[in-house]
């Protein structure tokens, strides 16, 4: 990757004995939109703030757009808008002039404040509301608003703390379209840090698997996925009229087939996992043999596999070293069962 954007180099942080952040090495590209994700406290947003030049790294190099965030720290909050997870605005004023003060605080020219700020408040669909006292907005008007506040300086790279938190789904859908389209169109990188697998599938191009201070995977969802489940990466599913009246006929002839790693037959329902795409060959068998097929479907592997099977095998090397697994581990497999 040609001059990066963005790009960690053995970034470490330390408290007292605890590393919060692990030798991080991550590069991301101009205009990608790239999705940290991880259960709470995996330190996520410490390596926001030395991103942003608000802590210091206890080793290792952080550059962001050219300039040293420990070394030029105000240089690359120039090129930078952060939105954390907590927004604060004045909720005695109305939007607009909570967006025109930070104007001026970002050094915008007086004599441009007021149009740029109502350029953003249009941008992000906030214009018929702009009037309107901040305490009045709900929270998914207040991330708006914060997103207006993240653009008004126009920066090179957006950095995205958990940005739908309290808002509908209908909202969060709504936000990270929003925030796709705004990275096509204009070019801007963006950073998102998250703990809700959907939303960050449906909005990055790359992830990055953040536990205990460690990165264990970072690459495109799809080739995640193709590493990790290569022995059975097509599943295809199979579902009969009627139940087979010879199931163990059926499995044999299916295991014979190319690729084909193991056949579950189960009443009127077949899964077939193997190495290939042979759903032609699956149903040609089934039809040619008189049986009436009433779907067939193929199982995706999205990032809640993903996600998982790296946390299991996180947790199997703790177990393996004498270690329990860290809280938001045991919680993680608590919350979903596995």
């Amino acid at each position: 990757m040609e001059n990066p954007i963005i790009e960690l180099v053995g970034l470490t942080k330390l408290y007292g004995s605890l590393k919060a952040v692990d030798h991080l090495d991550l590069t991301i590209e101009k205009g990608e939109i790239y999705g940290l994700l991880g259960p709470n406290g995996a330190g996520k947003t410490t390596t926001i703030l030395m991103l942003l030049g608000l802590t210091e790294p206890s080793s290792g190099k952080v550059t962001v757009c050219g300039y040293n965030s420990t070394t030029q720290p105000v240089a690359v909050k120039q090129k930078v808008g952060y939105m954390p997870d907590n927004l604060g605005f004045y909720d005695s004023m109305n939007a607009l002039d909570n967006l025109v003060y930070i104007a001026r605080l970002n050094g915008i020219a007086e004599s441009e404040v007021k149009q740029r700020a109502m350029e953003m408040m249009e941008l992000v669909g906030l214009s018929k509301a702009m009037y309107n006292r901040a305490g009045t907005y709900s929270r998914g008007m207040k991330q708006r608003l914060g997103l207006a506040e993240v653009l008004i300086k126009q920066p090179e790279v957006i950095i995205l703390d958990e940005p739908t938190l309290g808002i509908d789904p209908a909202g969060v859908k709504e936000f990270l379209s929003f925030i796709r389209q705004l990275s096509r169109q204009h070019g801007i990188t963006v950073l998102l840090s998250s703990h809700h697998l959907n939303q960050v599938q449906q909005v990055c191009d790359r992830v990055g698997i953040f536990v205990e201070g460690k990165l264990l995977a970072n690459d495109h969802i799809d080739r995640l996925s193709a590493q990790l489940f290569s022995k059975d990466s097509h599943v295809i599913m199979i579902s009969l009229a009627a139940p087979l009246d010879n199931p163990a006929h059926y499995h044999e002839a299916l295991m014979r087939l190319e690729g084909v790693k193991n056949v579950d037959v189960t009443g009127n329902a077949i899964e077939i996992s193997c190495t290939r795409n042979a759903t032609p060959e699956f149903v040609r068998l089934f039809v040619e043999k008189g049986h009436d097929i009433m779907g067939v479907s193929r199982k995706e592997y999205g990032l809640e596999e993903i996600y998982h099977r790296y946390f299991e095998s996180s947790l199997t090397e703790n177990i393996s070293n004498g270690k329990s697994g860290n809280l938001f581990q045991r919680s993680f497999f608590k919350r979903t069962g596995k």
